[in-house]
């Protein structure tokens, strides 16, 4: 579907006026993020809910000879809160000896590694962005195509000292470590929060954190949706790497086909990396001469997969975002991210002068993910199967994985008895491919 999201301020201005700052060099070629949580080796059960750290010290300050004190709302008059933590955002740049921005408003920073038009990962991120815009008291700022090099640093610092952002949402897998842990560190005042499973306790700067959601039941509604439609009981799998979060997905979406007809099978194409179009097309294509006929996928972008499909007269399942409009003929489904429930969040309670939780995670029951719409080619039975799952799911503690589920080598990976619900620590150590899986992780 088309951005939803406007940059407030487009990359070339932007780009203008942070190159009279520093003399910026033209920029390097973009390189996508994955837009999965790479952590293998757990969160919730490992580290726990991290206390939030405080946009308090967001809050109105002056100066008073070298150091900094609180202004008293009379001084100013009792204005909104969002004021009040916008002056306190230049205050704190001016005690750095930063250029200060002038601003009304919240501002708050969003960057991502492609496109926001991408129909896929960072499409989705616009997309919650896009949803802030409504809510009085904000301003967003946005700049897309920011490789994972310094050049993200160099962003985050245009965004804190010209446009006086005191929360930043750095999208992409590759900008946590080094770059926005060194300018969380270099800017304790700002809070900076990161798309991924990366961020510690006991380890990171407690003006960052982390957040992502688990959004393998979306694929497994598509498998549902696609186990259905099949006609050949062949689906195919377009993946970028068998990292732990692409195995979830892949599992998920042929756990819930065969849930429909244990004979249906799936078969997966790496293409090695997250942003492959020409590899994306090439596996699309070598699917539909197999006779597969749906196809879903874990890439960046999903548009190459989706139009090439559309092309072959085969179906799709989308991901990240909607891709209807890219098959008005072929797309059933898609099991997309919803990062405005996220992002509202976290700008309600900046705007409270709340503290911001360090560590966020949800699934479909918490509004992190949601389902497309069913397009034409979805049959009733199809649909009731669907919404009868996805309604058990919303009433929590919902196993996609539950025992006894074996690997496509015949070995047993779940015991009878055992079930993992998304949240298990378990999964996201994740190293196989279930039985009816055509393909191989190594």
């Amino acid at each position: 579907m088309p951005p939803s999201a406007h940059a407030a301020e487009g990359p070339t201005r932007l780009a203008h006026r942070l190159g009279a700052l520093r003399g910026k060099l033209p920029r390097r070629k973009a390189r996508r993020g994955r837009g999965a949580d790479p952590n293998p080796a757990g969160f919730a059960a490992k580290r726990g809910f991290a206390r939030g750290t405080p946009i308090a010290s967001l809050a109105p300050q002056k100066r008073n000879g070298g150091g900094v004190q609180a202004v008293n709302a009379n001084e100013r008059g009792a204005g909104p809160t969002r004021r009040r933590l916008l002056a306190g955002a230049a205050a704190a740049t001016m005690a750095a000896g930063l250029r200060p921005a002038e601003a009304k408003e919240l501002v708050i920073g969003f960057i991502y590694v492609g496109p926001k038009d991408d129909y896929g990962y960072n499409q989705a991120h616009a997309e919650g962005a896009a949803a802030l815009k409504s809510i009085p008291g904000l301003k967003i700022t946005e700049e897309e195509r920011v490789p994972e090099t310094d050049d993200v640093e160099k962003t985050m610092q245009s965004m804190i000292e010209l446009d006086g952002a005191p929360l930043l949402f750095p999208t992409s897998f590759g900008y946590f470590d080094p770059y926005m842990l060194r300018m969380a560190r270099k800017y304790p005042s700002v809070q900076f929060r990161h798309c991924g499973g990366l961020w510690q306790k006991d380890k990171d700067p407690m003006n960052a954190g982390s957040y992502f959601g688990y959004i393998g039941m979306g694929q497994y509604l598509n498998g549902i949706v696609a186990g259905h439609t099949t006609k050949t009981k062949k689906l195919g799998f377009v993946a970028a790497k068998p990292i732990p979060q692409v195995l979830i997905n892949i599992n998920s979406f042929t756990l819930g086909a065969r849930s429909v007809d244990p004979a249906i099978t799936t078969t997966v194409i790496f293409t090695g990396d997250w942003a492959m179009p020409v590899k994306e097309a090439e596996a699309t294509n070598s699917l539909a001469d197999q006779g597969i006929d749906v196809i879903t996928c874990h890439v960046d972008s999903p548009k190459v997969v989706v139009e090439t499909a559309e092309r072959r007269g085969i179906y799709t399942c989308g991901y990240h975002a909607n891709q209807a409009k890219l098959a008005p003929k072929g797309y059933l489904t898609g099991a997309e991210w919803h990062w405005a429930t996220v992002y509202k969040m976290f700008a309600e309670k900046a705007l409270k002068g709340e503290p911001l939780p360090n560590f966020v995670r949800g699934g479909l029951v918490e509004g992190f993910i949601k389902t497309s719409p069913y397009g034409p080619a979805v049959s009733d039975a199809a649909r009731v199967h669907a919404d009868a799952v996805k309604a058990e799911m919303m009433k929590g503690g919902f196993a996609v994985f539950k025992g006894p589920i074996a690997d496509n080598k015949g070995s047993t990976v779940i015991a009878a008895g055992i079930a993992y619900p998304e949240t298990a620590i378990q999964l996201e150590s994740m190293n196989y491919l279930v039985a009816g899986v055509n393909g191989a992780t190594a």
